[in-house]
């Protein structure tokens, strides 16, 4: 799937530039096992599950970090066609509408447009994963008690650029011929989350018929 969503997609049109494993880290082999799992062709159920003797947060922590850069690539590659007169409301659809909330310019849930609601998910999620003390990357270092609560967060965001993106611009990503790309890539996220209980179910609502 990697291979195909870099021939598929303009990895040029990516919103920030792609955080990487640093070889030789235990998170850069973790990265490679996980990688290595989706080309061999296996069940992606079978793929998302915890490798035996493994950190479960170290594998949260790959997992986050890789959907952060697929997604990213995904939606930067068809972000012309979302724009702010096109989608002047970030929403799934006619029933669910999402707002901004952070801990510094937003403090209460503020109505933004898609692309904005976009910028500022993709500011968010790279100064997280770029914070040493949520995301350690030293040998030793121990993820925060919260370190789980967090991801719940920042995978709960994505999962709403997945909505947005098959409500409001599926049409943009078939004629890419790339649908089957996406596809892959969110059931994989969707298998993931649901292995480690990550997203409130409700969450997953405005996908359910996709889904089942």
């Amino acid at each position: 799937m990697a291979l195909c969503l870099k021939q598929v997609f303009n990895k040029d049109k990516t919103f920030r530039p792609r955080k990487k494993f640093e070889p030789g880290t235990q998170r850069f082999e973790l990265y490679k096992k996980a990688q290595a799992s989706l080309k061999s062709g296996l069940d992606l159920k079978a793929v998302v599950q915890l490798p035996p003797g493994e950190s479960i947060n170290d594998w949260i922590a790959v997992h986050v970090v890789d959907f952060f850069n697929r997604i990213n690539l995904i939606y930067g590659t068809m972000s012309e066609y979302c724009t702010e007169r096109s989608c002047p409301i970030m929403s799934g659809g006619l029933k669910y509408e999402y707002r901004w909330q952070d801990d510094s310019k937003y403090k209460k849930p503020t109505k933004l447009s898609a692309p904005q609601y976009m910028c500022m998910l993709m500011d968010w999620i790279e100064m997280l994963i770029n914070n040493e003390d949520i995301f350690p990357t030293r040998i030793g270092v121990p993820f925060p008690k919260q370190f789980q609560q967090v991801c719940t967060k920042i995978l709960t965001r994505l999962f709403r650029v997945f909505v947005h993106v098959y409500i409001h611009h599926f049409d943009s990503i078939i004629n890419m011929g790339a649908e089957a790309h996406v596809n892959t890539c969110y059931k994989h996220f969707y298998y993931f989350i649901r292995e480690f209980s990550l997203i409130d179910h409700r969450e997953l609502e405005p996908l359910v018929r996709m889904l089942q």
